[in-house]
């Protein structure tokens, strides 16, 4: 859509924090008032606020792409739909709106539920898209890497060029349903109809046949074939991002083009650092005479390693900051930062100089020793 995004909360006129139901309960209402079918006289603005709303509720009704949505805006999820931003191929809530049915009636206008365009079935037709899961480390992640995979999917049979007819001969309408690549049954039940409206058995939905098959593909106009495909992965990429390979899915039918490839990532566990968005988080542990007289520790990184200061007195649970240490920011420059979770360590065994040190510094500090050998207590105390 022309000109700049809506915030996709003010779309569906639903608050940040709105739960599930109420994100799907907008969407609905909000479907059903846009459906071009019952705009006849604003047919263009009418699909594109369809459009709109149903790119709004792709993404808030699926947690992982609003939670990128949420930490990075539209930039976040713009991968999920590919360079040509959202279209109904990436549109995955379709039995939400086969619910609405009920609701919306039988629609028999030039558009489907919904809101696309009905399709000729003779026409070209676009191949699937193809869905890959990839795993990575958090070190891949953030340098941003390559890797090459291979992807079994269908291409344009070489033979007949993907009509699926026999060199000399060319494909044939369908008896059975003249071309339309659909069949209808009607059942009858008292003063209701109850029409139903499936693929054709004899074309498979192309509306056509082939009186001399093509012995390659059998017909089908496609034959299956493994492809290796580099992926570059950028860096600071996170759970749940898409990558496209525009083409690297399945075959179209009828000269249609094919589909994309869509590469899913998953980061896998880090045992040292945890991934909060840019930031990253570690655990450090502190000697007693670390935390109390301070100084410098050295911690890993990404990068390897790194000294941080620890100021004198430093305490349990207190949380230290390196700036710029963090994790790529994800379509964006600069990194986040690494922080310390410190914990200081009690020793578990002393010698006789390190107790009769610590009974001095108890001594000094106004403390008395309690009943229980290794505890201190401060005068008065029970």
């Amino acid at each position: 859509m022309a000109g700049e995004r809506r915030d996709y909360y003010e779309v569906l006129g639903v608050p940040k924090g709105a739960g599930t139901d109420d994100i799907k309960r907008a969407y609905r209402a909000l479907a059903k008032k846009y459906h071009p079918d019952l705009n006849k006289d604003n047919v263009k603005e009418a699909e594109e606020k369809f459009k709109e709303v149903s790119e709004a509720y792709e993404v808030l009704a699926d947690d992982q792409k609003r939670k990128l949505y949420d930490q990075y805006g539209h930039q976040g999820v713009s991968q999920s739909f590919g360079e040509q931003g959202f279209t109904w191929d990436n549109f995955t809530h379709f039995s939400d709106l086969e619910d609405m049915f009920s609701d919306f009636g039988f629609f028999s206008g030039p558009f489907d539920i919904f809101g696309r365009r009905r399709m000729d079935p003779n026409a070209p037709r676009r191949g699937d898209d193809l869905r890959y899961d990839m795993e990575i480390s958090l070190e891949d992640s953030a340098r941003g890497v390559e890797r090459e995979i291979e992807v079994p999917h269908s291409v344009a049979c070489p033979d007949c060029s993907g009509t699926g007819a026999e060199k000399g001969s060319s494909p044939k309408t369908c008896p059975r349903c003249n071309g339309s690549g659909q069949s209808r049954t009607v059942r009858s039940s008292g003063y209701s109809q109850l029409i139903t409206i499936g693929e054709c058995p004899a074309c498979r939905g192309r509306g056509q046949t082939n009186e001399r098959p093509c012995r390659n593909c059998r017909g089908t106009g496609q034959v299956a074939r493994r492809d290796k495909i580099s992926i570059t992965i950028p860096a600071g990429a996170d759970n749940g991002i898409r990558l496209r390979v525009s083409g690297g899915g399945e075959a179209g039918t009828r000269g249609g083009p094919p589909g994309d490839l869509y590469v899913v990532l998953h980061v896998r566990r880090h045992p040292t650092f945890q991934r909060e968005g840019d930031d990253l988080f570690l655990d450090s542990e502190l000697t007693f005479a670390q935390a109390a007289l301070g100084g410098e520790i050295e911690v890993a990184t990404l990068d390897g390693t790194a000294r941080v200061t620890v100021p004198p007195g430093t305490q349990t649970h207190t949380i230290l900051r390196l700036g710029g240490k963090g994790m790529p920011r994800f379509g964006r420059s600069g990194r986040g930062d690494l922080f310390i979770r410190v914990r200081v360590s009690t020793p578990k065994s002393l010698s006789e100089r390190q107790k009769e040190l610590l009974r001095e510094f108890a001594r000094e500090s106004g403390e008395e020793l309690g009943e229980r050998k290794g505890f201190f207590r401060k005068p008065g105390r029970r």
